[in-house]
């Protein structure tokens, strides 16, 4: 069994503020340990469900927050970024087994984390009309490279809304957002979760759980700024539909996922 394994630090357990998530700061030492710690038991419980290979991408800020010293033998890290559309999900492909995601948090737009947001260069994205996050957008990835996505950790609104879109998803939350502010489930308690389902999922993964992708899609992007929307508005196919809101449509998901790589 080969599994991919999808990483940020935004809904780690405990994790409520931005400073807790950028490395100039101190407190971020003690969650960059978290996100390695959750990563690290998500891998274990994907081996012990029978994966040889495990393939895990760092996907917050640099790419460079898990500690690779802390990671099983079995396991590749992905460091930084490629530059590829696929992005958060490089170097997936058919031959993989199962997708799982490690703390995810909601979108833009969304409540349900201090720290909600999408790629972090819009007030909001929405695919076909809704509110999309990034959860969704690697989901359609993986989708896209028909791999099923068994398995999320975050915050208690991501998982709600996620288990929705596909309902066999195993979740463990993490955090409640309330406000400005987060009431966190026990660190421990969050990492024994995250390896006894991991593994549970990983052992029950059946191809026919692929989430079916939409037969196009329609990408809305508000941006802060209108500068930033007008610049984008040239990408090819892409329109302004009001000064802060650019629309772009294409039946072929990576074109999609293009079009985000060059105007987000």
């Amino acid at each position: 069994m080969k599994v991919y394994i999808c990483a940020d630090i935004e809904g780690v357990a405990g994790i409520a503020h931005w400073d807790e998530s950028r490395k100039k700061n101190n407190e971020y030492h003690y969650f960059a340990e978290q996100m390695t710690k959750e990563v690290v038991k998500a891998c274990e419980g994907a081996i012990l469900a029978g994966a040889t290979e495990v393939i895990v991408k760092d996907s917050h800020g640099s790419g460079r927050n898990i500690n690779p010293d802390k990671l099983p033998s079995e396991v590749k890290l992905i460091r930084g970024w490629s530059g590829h559309p696929f992005s958060m999900m490089q170097e997936l492909d058919e031959s993989f087994d199962a997708v799982l995601m490690i703390g995810h948090h909601s979108a833009a737009g969304a409540e349900g984390n201090p720290m909600a947001h999408t790629m972090g260069g819009c007030v909001e994205l929405r695919l076909n009309g809704k509110v999309a996050s990034e959860f969704v957008i690697n989901s359609y990835t993986a989708a896209f490279c028909n791999v099923p996505v068994v398995f999320l950790s975050g915050d208690k609104h991501l998982c709600l809304e996620s288990r929705r879109m596909i309902p066999h998803l195993s979740i463990v939350e993490t955090n409640v957002g309330i406000g400005n502010s987060v009431i966190s489930n026990n660190s421990n308690q969050v990492l024994n979760l995250i390896k006894e389902k991991c593994k549970l999922a990983c052992s029950e993964v059946f191809q026919e759980s692929v989430l079916k992708l939409p037969e196009s899609f329609l990408l809305e992007i508000e941006y802060k700024i209108h500068p930033d929307a007008y610049k984008a508005s040239f990408y090819p196919g892409a329109e302004l539909i009001s000064p802060r809101v650019l629309q772009y449509s294409n039946e072929n998901y990576f074109e999609i996922l293009r079009a985000i790589n060059f105007i987000l």
